[in-house]
């Protein structure tokens, strides 16, 4: 029988394979090495294959892709609900195609090189942002055990490495060699951040859907840039609510009986895509705060009634929705007229 729908299940070295024919049937049961892979779907006929996108999925679904075959990548947490008993690699394929083949099901779109490269770039310099802050505690926390202390931030930074470079400050000089090579990896870091940063705004301009996302008030070129390289398909969401909600900007909902019970934030989705929007959204508070603007009346008015981190969380939300409404109609963003009093 001719196979119709596999299930993929993926590993560094081993893969599961379990394919069926047009009636369910189980047609293919195998385990592959990873040299045998490409030729073993070399000499298949052109089938629908399910893949969990998780590490490494984006790059088998292009090379199978090429092959001619139809790939899809599920959401590793939707093909749970169909693992039966017990756990390994010849359940997880089973389930992966019994997933695939569901009309209900949502994937997740395949990405090119060029936009997984983008989004190395990102995860690289978030990376290094975690070490230097690392390395920026430990330098403060070993200098006040020696009565050296200085504000909060990375602008203090180098007030921090002027008390280590003066004499008169007390440090032994055992801790001084050490503290000394701290300061060195910190400044590297900072080098290459900057030099990550020059890049993504580099795309930033290069990209047209970046570029339109830039407009966005609270939307810089980082954050611009990781949605373009990330929403590769805004057709797949419906409507901008979707795609906040495929973000974890919505509350959890518990309802049952007809009772609406909301908490909060699902937190689902890109963790990376949903602090940088609501970190911006921070930066636009600050503004709305210090301007008063008009543009700013309902983000004020917000304000006297929630939260500020709950307001940041409301914008983030909208923004996501103006992203995708901006993705989908290929427009800049447009501010919202102010209605004029007769």
């Amino acid at each position: 029988m001719q196979v119709t729908t596999i299930g993929l299940d993926i590993a560094k070295r081993v893969f599961q394979v379990h394919g069926v024919d047009c009636t369910g049937a189980v047609v293919i049961r195998k385990k592959l090495r990873r040299s045998e892979l490409a030729q073993f779907f070399a000499h298949l006929a052109p089938c629908l294959i399910g893949i969990e996108a998780c590490a490494t999925a984006h790059h088998w679904a292009r090379e199978l892709m090429a092959l001619g075959h139809q790939v899809r990548l599920v959401p590793p947490s939707y093909v749970k609900a169909y693992l039966k008993r017990g756990k390994n690699d010849a359940a997880d394929a089973e389930a992966i195609c019994e997933a695939v083949t569901r009309p209900t099901m949502r994937f997740v779109p395949v990405k090119s090189e060029e936009q997984q490269g983008v989004l190395v770039l990102h995860r690289g310099r978030e990376l290094l942002v975690r070490q230097r802050t690392m390395l920026v505690n430990g330098l403060r926390a070993h200098m006040a055990e020696f009565g050296i202390i200085v504000p909060q931030g990375i602008q203090r930074v180098p007030e921090l490495v002027a008390m280590l470079k003066d004499e008169t400050t007390g440090i032994p000089q055992i801790a001084r060699e050490v503290l000394a090579a701290m300061v060195v990896q910190i400044n590297n870091l900072t080098t290459s951040i900057r030099q990550m940063e020059k890049r993504i705004i580099a795309w930033c301009r290069a990209s047209d859907a970046a570029r339109r996302l830039a407009t966005i008030p609270g939307v810089g070129p980082i954050t611009a840039s990781a949605l373009a390289a990330t929403i590769t398909d805004p057709t797949l969401f419906r409507s901008g609510r979707h795609l906040a909600a495929w973000l974890g900007l919505v509350p959890r909902q518990h309802s049952t009986g007809g009772k609406a019970k909301l908490g909060r934030i699902t937190k689902m989705g890109d963790q990376y895509l949903r602090k940088l929007l609501i970190v911006g959204m921070t930066a636009v508070i600050r503004s709305a705060r210090r301007t008063k603007a008009p543009a700013f009346a309902w983000v004020n008015a917000l304000l006297e009634r929630r939260a500020a981190r709950l307001v940041s969380v409301a914008l983030a939300n909208k923004a996501a929705r103006i992203a995708w409404a901006i993705l989908i109609r290929g427009e800049t963003y447009r501010a919202p007229t102010m209605k004029v009093a007769a």
